[in-house]
């Protein structure tokens, strides 16, 4: 695989379009790509910029006047290969807090090395509000904390682009016990896989695995090319064998609209 053509395909069929999970309409302009959810209102974001040393902290200053007057906490997604080289710090002196950082994978679907379910296991599609909390339920159990939030957001996501999202459960008989889903970007080569959470005492079985295969066959059979992550230390290992390749890393930087100065 080409990582660089695969960048420069990502940087501009996905970040400067929103990235598509939950992105509808981008504001575009010369130097950042902004989005504002309907789908998921809770949610804005940078998702793309393209800035100098010289124009770096106005940018930044327009987009905060911008992007505060939604009342939104929000984020704006740094990748490793973003100019100026000390973006990070003015973001930082901008009043926004980073979060962990996670790894930009892609794989070529074709090249993927798939596998199938487990016994004693299923995979289950959801569609309605008794499989999203089922989903809530493996969140609440592996990230801690109330999801419900999370859930809501999917519930509204998979009933307003349902040809763009599916989502999944993996039961074990009566039980939820790992979760994912899978945005499709109509127009572009991508397809991108989110929320792979499987509860401890079902690891190492192999449900992530069989739960990225199976998303990487469906992209297959919407004629996609190659599947995106963003991947947490704890799946970067398992991506690798498969298949995926980083292609950088990606910071998102959250500003706390409740905790910003006018």
């Amino acid at each position: 695989m080409n990582t660089a053509a695969v960048l420069t395909a990502f940087d501009e069929q996905l970040r400067q379009a929103g990235e598509g999970d939950g992105a509808e309409n981008p504001e575009i302009d010369r130097e950042t790509a902004r989005v504002l959810s309907t789908v998921r209102p809770e949610w804005a974001a940078v998702t793309w910029s393209r800035l100098n040393e010289q124009d770096a902290d106005e940018v930044i200053a327009v987009q905060v006047h911008r992007m505060d007057r939604t009342g939104l906490d929000w984020e704006w997604k740094y990748y490793s290969y973003d100019t100026p080289a000390d973006l990070p710090d003015r973001l930082r002196a901008a009043g926004f807090a980073e979060e962990p950082p996670e790894t930009l994978m892609v794989a070529d679907l074709h090249e993927l090395e798939l596998t199938g379910v487990p016994d004693g296991v299923r995979i289950e599609t959801v569609t309605d509000v008794a499989g999203v909390d089922r989903m809530v339920q493996v969140h609440n159990e592996v990230w801690g904390g109330d999801q419900q939030a999370w859930g809501d957001s999917l519930l509204r996501e998979l009933a307003s682009s349902p040809d763009t999202v599916s989502a999944f459960v993996v039961m074990a008989g009566d039980q939820p016990v790992s979760t994912g889903r899978v945005n499709f970007h109509p127009g572009t080569d991508f397809a991108s896989i989110w929320g792979g959470s499987t509860v401890p005492a079902w690891r190492r079985k192999g449900l992530f695995r069989a739960l990225v295969s199976h998303r990487a066959r469906l992209a297959i059979d919407r004629g996609y090319t190659y599947l995106r992550v963003d991947a947490a230390a704890m799946s970067r290992p398992i991506l690798e064998r498969m298949g995926f390749e980083q292609i950088a890393v990606t910071i998102p930087f959250i500003r706390s609209v409740s905790g910003a100065s006018e």
